[in-house]
């Protein structure tokens, strides 16, 4: 079983449902609402665990409801929240997001998930160092990606840094983490709209650029390799990127190859995208190898 350690954030996601987007100035009629839990590192920390991992999550909720129901989702999916701590003087983290037109949109207010600073961080380094993989994502102040990248790289700790939302990140970090799993979107912000093509060879094995419904492209050392996707019916596409990080994360510490561990995210991505919500179609690792 991997031994998986998810620093990230935490939060409540509000969705609303619509047929479309309004446009500037306009109001239209919704067609539902729904709560459910999400962020970046709670979904992946909820994916790894439903995929047979031992997982920790590091992170912050606010001291309200939102928080209580977050936490009480993460007891029912397996996942340790020993270093899960409720910030009393301030609210849970939220994302906003609006699914329509086959896509959805998303508006994250951090909360709590401020808190998980270097100093929160610290308090977690024996399991961190006791992990076969560290996964962080960027809804957590930048400095404490930083901190995470140096300890890893200190104790001999694979990172995988999934960077977002996107925002420039220092060469240092890139340099240190294991794996970088952003979108093409992200990819653009993290190499400053270098080529695509020139990033993925100079970080082969490393970056891992993944295109929606074309699969993942990578450089293996001597060519560029696009591993597909699987065709569904999305429903709901939030969550697929995190589905994708917690699933390469489970099969990389278990010691599959490169192209089979994204081939495994590849299908636990596609089957996430069938139900509604962020981790209402996570796949069980049962699910997951019966389709492959």
């Amino acid at each position: 079983m991997a031994n998986i350690t998810i620093i990230g954030s935490s939060s409540m996601d509000l969705v609303v449902t619509a047929s479309k987007r309004p446009n500037k100035g306009e109001t239209i009629l919704g067609e539902s609402f729904k709560t459910v839990p999400g962020g970046k590192g709670a979904n992946q920390a909820v994916a790894a665990a439903r995929l047979g991992a031992n997982v920790h999550m590091v992170g912050c909720v606010g001291g309200d409801g939102f928080g209580e129901e977050i936490i009480k989702n993460f007891n029912a999916n397996r996942v340790f929240t020993d270093y899960v701590e409720p910030v009393t003087h301030t609210e849970t983290g939220t994302a906003h997001i609006t699914l329509a037109e086959g896509d959805n949109s998303i508006i994250v207010v951090k909360g709590a998930n401020n808190y998980v600073t270097p100093d929160y961080v610290k308090k977690a380094l024996e399991v961190i160092c006791k992990s076969d993989i560290v996964l962080i994502q960027q809804e957590i102040p930048e400095e404490t990606v930083e901190y995470v990248a140096e300890i890893c790289f200190a104790n001999d700790v694979p990172l995988l840094l999934n960077p977002a939302p996107a925002r420039p990140i220092s060469k240092t970090v890139i340099e240190r983490a294991a794996f970088i799993t952003p979108n093409e979107w992200e990819a653009s912000v993290l190499f400053n709209n270098k080529d695509i093509h020139e990033a993925l060879k100079e970080y082969p094995n490393k970056l891992l650029v993944t295109e929606g419904k074309n699969g993942v492209r990578y450089y293996d050392g001597e060519i560029e390799v696009l591993v597909p996707s699987y065709p569904v019916e999305a429903v709901d596409t939030t969550g697929a990127g995190d589905t994708f990080n917690a699933a390469f994360a489970v099969a990389i510490a278990e010691g599959k190859s490169m192209k089979d561990s994204i081939r495994f995210a590849n299908r636990a991505a596609s089957l996430s995208v069938t139900k509604f919500g962020a981790q209402g179609g996570m796949p069980t690792r049962e699910e997951v190898e019966g389709c492959l």
